[in-house]
This record gives C-alpha cells, sequence and structure tokens, in this order.
C-alpha cells in the first residue's frame, strides 16, 4: 500500500503552532514511506473561512516547507459529492430522514444533562415511516449507527481505544439546507483523496469512530488513525498566547528560521534517544508514529532560541545577510555598502545571536552611526567621564596608521593604552560604545577593520561628551 497523509486546517484563523506540527508529522510520515503527503482546505464554515486566513495557512506552509505533494484541495468545492454519498446512504437504508423539530432536540438535552448522562440524541424517525413526516419541516439526514455492541480502533499513537455504540447517536450528515456536515464531509474527501493514514490531534479521537462506522456504512476500507496529544505550555496547562500559541508568522516575525521551528516541532512529543539537533533528511529516516508519546507535550521558549542559535550558527552568511537587509530595510536605507559591510561582519554577528530579530538588531551599526545620546544605558555609561575623550583620543591615535588591518589596530591602540596608564579594557569600551552605540558587539578590532578607515575616525571624531 502506498501511504497517503494530508494536513487539513480549517481557514478560520493562522496556521496554528500545533497544526504545524500535526503538518510535519504527516510530511514526515508520508516521506518515510515514500507516499504522497496532501493539504486540504476545510473550508466549509462560509462565515468564518477567509481569504486572508487561506493565504496565512498557505504561506506558513510554504515557509515550513510543507505545502504538498499537489495543488490543495478545497472542501467547498465538493459539497455536491458530499450530498451524493449521503443520498446513496438513504437509498440503501443506512441513513434516513429526521424531523426532529429544535424544540425536541432541546428537550432530550435537558433530559440527558438531568439525568446525568452524556447528551445522546435518539431518533423516533430512526424506523419510522417517511409517510408520516410533517409537510412543514426540513429534515436533516442522520447516519444509523450500530446501537449495540463495541468498536476498538487500533491507533497508531494511542493503541487500542474502545468505546461502547451505547456512547454514540446517529450524527447528522446533511443539514435541513441540504448542505453537508463537517463529519460527512471528511470522510468523503478523504476517501476521494486515497488517504492512508490519518494523523492528527487527540481532540479528533472520538470524531474516528463516527468516522470509522461512516466508512463501513459507505463500503470504503477506514484508514489508519494517528492522535497525536496536544501541546500545553511549560505549567501543564492547555496551551495558550501567553505559552506560545500563536500563528507560525508570529515565529517567523520573532526572528526563528524554518528549519529550527520544524527541528523544535518534531521533538515536541517524538524523540529519537538523546538527540536534540536533527537534520530533515535524519528525521525522514527515523520518524514513525509510535515513537510519538501519548502525553501532551510542553513548550518552551528558551529551548525553542538555544535550539535556533545552533541553526543560526550553521546558517550560509549570504542567507542571513539577506533576512537581516530585509528586516533593517523596514525602517533603514541600506545601501550596497552597507551590504558589504553585512557580508563581511556577519560571522562575527551570527555567533553572538539566537533570533534574526537579535542578529538585525545588533547589525545595525553596520549600516548606520549611533544616535546619541544612546538608548543603551550600558553604552552610555561606557562614555561618561573620561570615556567619550577616550575614544575620541583613540581616533587621533589612528589617524595616520596607513595598515588597517585588525593586527596594525589592535597594536597601535594597545600602545595608547600603556601611555596613558590605562588598563585595555578602558580604551576598548568607550572605543565599542562609540563606534557601535552598543557595549557589546563582535570584536572591536574586526568592526574597526570592516567599517573601515573614514567610517570609524568620522564616528570617533563625532562621538560626544556625555555627563
Amino acid at each position: 500500500m502506498s501511504v497517503v497523509t494530508r494536513f487539513a486546517p480549517s481557514p478560520t484563523g493562522f496556521l496554528h503552532i500545533g497544526g504545524a506540527r500535526t503538518a510535519l508529522f504527516n510530511y514526515l510520515y508520508a516521506r518515510r514511506h515514500g507516499g504522497r503527503y496532501l493539504l486540504r482546505i476545510e473550508d466549509t464554515d462560509k462565515q468564518r473561512s477567509t481569504e486572508e486566513a487561506i493565504a496565512a495557512i498557505q504561506d506558513g506552509l510554504a515557509w515550513l516547507g510543507l505545502e504538498g505533494d499537489a495543488p490543495p484541495v478545497f472542501q467547498s468545492q465538493n459539497a455536491e459529492r458530499h450530498a451524493a454519498v449521503a443520498e446513496k446512504l438513504l437509498a440503501e437504508g443506512m441513513a434516513y430522514r429526521c424531523y426532529l423539530s429544535q424544540e425536541d432536540l432541546d428537550a432530550q438535552r435537558e433530559a440527558c444533562r438531568a439525568e446525568g448522562r452524556p447528551v445522546r440524541i435518539r431518533s423516533p424517525w430512526r424506523d419510522a415511516d417517511p409517510a408520516d413526516a410533517p409537510a412543514d419541516v426540513k429534515p436533516v439526514v442522520r447516519v444509523k449507527m450500530p446501537q449495540t455492541g463495541e468498536t476498538t480502533i487500533e491507533d497508531l499513537v494511542q493503541g487500542p481505544v474502545t468505546i461502547g455504540h451505547d456512547q454514540m447517536d446517529d450524527f447528522i450528515l446533511l443539514r435541513g439546507d441540504g448542505s453537508p456536515t463537517y463529519m460527512l464531509s471528511v470522510v468523503v474527501d478523504d476517501a476521494d483523496m486515497g488517504v492512508t493514514h490519518v494523523v492528527r490531534g487527540d481532540d479528533h479521537l472520538t470524531n474516528a469512530f463516527r468516522q470509522h462506522h461512516l466508512y463501513q456504512a459507505c463500503g470504503w476500507s477506514p484508514p489508519a488513525f494517528a492522535h497525536i496529544p496536544l501541546i500545553h505550555g511549560p505549567d501543564g496547562a492547555k496551551l495558550s498566547k501567553r505559552h506560545g500559541a500563536l500563528g507560525v508568522d508570529a515565529y517567523r516575525e520573532m526572528g526563528y528560521l524554518p528549519e529550527a521551528l520544524k527541528n523544535y516541532l518534531l521533538r515536541l512529543g517524538w524523540a529519537h534517544g538523546d538527540d536534540e539537533v536533527i537534520s530533515e533528511a535524519q528525521a525522514i529516516e527515523w520518524f514513525d508514529l509510535p515513537q510519538v508519546g501519548r502525553s501532551a507535550a510542553r513548550f518552551d521558549f528558551a529551548k525553542l532560541e538555544n535550539l535556533n542559535g545552533h541553526y543560526m550558527r550553521e546558517a550560509d552568511d549570504d542567507r542571513l545577510t539577506d533576512l537581516t537587509v530585509e528586516r533593517l530595510g523596514r525602517d533603514l536605507a541600506v545601501d550596497a555598502d552597507a551590504v558589504r559591510r553585512l557580508r563581511a561582519g556577519m560571522a562575527g554577528l551570527k555567533a553572538r545571536a539566537n533570533t534574526l530579530a537579535y542578529l538585525a538588531e545588533s547589525a545595525r551599526f553596520y549600516v548606520e552611526r549611533p544616535r546619541f545620546p544612546l538608548e543603551n544605558p550600558k553604552a552610555a555609561k561606557l562614555l561618561q567621564g573620561d570615556g567619550a575623550a577616550i575614544a575620541r583620543e583613540a581616533g587621533e591615535a589612528l589617524a595616520d596608521i596607513d595598515d588597517w588591518s585588525e593586527e596594525a589596530l589592535e597594536a597601535r591602540l594597545r600602545a595608547m593604552a600603556e601611555d596613558k596608564g590605562l588598563g585595555f579594557g578602558k580604551v576598548a569600551q568607550p572605543l565599542r560604545a562609540a563606534i557601535t552605540g552598543s557595549n557589546a558587539s563582535p570584536g572591536i578590532f574586526e568592526v574597526m577593520a570592516i567599517l573601515g578607515r573614514d567610517e570609524v575616525l568620522a564616528r570617533l571624531t563625532e562621538t560626544p561628551d556625555h555627563e
């Protein structure tokens, strides 16, 4: 059997971080088995589905490299097919028209709650004569679920899960206006797309039993199911915005690399020994559903940031330069000379950065001169007292150097510090603040060599005194 998986988001909002992990697991499982990974947009809720959400989901998946192996299927375009399946079930006696009024439904629900029982709708129209149907009620179509016995699903993550048929009711296939329900549409689309493995969040586990029966009623072989535990916050509570329940676009804006985010999501609930850094090739080779844990995974921003730092240091300098220029270009004019400086200094910059946001901010001094008074209080303190004067004096000491190399710059400034009877840090730190506007940067001599003589001397000459 050729494996076919699918990711089926509802376009009612952004691509949630949990949805991204589900897409990743579907992608990896299909890749490992040489199968296909498909995308379906479940846009049947026209009141809540938006074009903006569809675009955001597709953009997020593209950024992660999880677009799908074929153009996406839009569920709303298959409504006639879904309804036709329901009509076929009616004709075969596997479904029936139900004329229960809203008042009847409300009364059943109230009775269940009053008796402390789960709400289960029991329709008298299951075996009634259609000739007795009221003329003024638009019926829904319900599937005939088995009423005795039980069903066991061999879930690839949860293991065998059993439910008694008395716990399930005859769910609706078609609404009173003839439109198909989610439960019907999902089964028909999965069958038509040839989906062999349904990998999704465990909040859908109860749906699996209904869908399993609907497959059988239609005469189709049910797919294998794998229900993944949800992601929780570090405190064990359900993931919320304060924990990181954000859209993938938010993580992109915060400066995480897609390969780092995928690696982190992979490790949320799945493990391969003690391996933390796992390439996509390794993930495809190693990933399997039985290795997914049955308990909720806990999201940890610190671990994500540390992992992202690893990928930042491994990333190509030209790629990081382009990403940095993109960020800085939002509020700065980044000319060709600035791009050259950024590329030349990228190795030193990325060694200190865990996110693209930090990288761009720490690289700003290669694009524009520091603005005084400095916003960085630690850097401003370095220019207090005689700090600014020392920085300007350093500029004077460097003015006649012909060899503007890191080695020559260091030798001249160390000689200056020795002549003044100062520790070298008393010269280097004010120098750093005056040139970069920060108290932390790549090696100051590397920075000076990349900026060049004219720019460095101009910055030191223009350094104002600080009170």
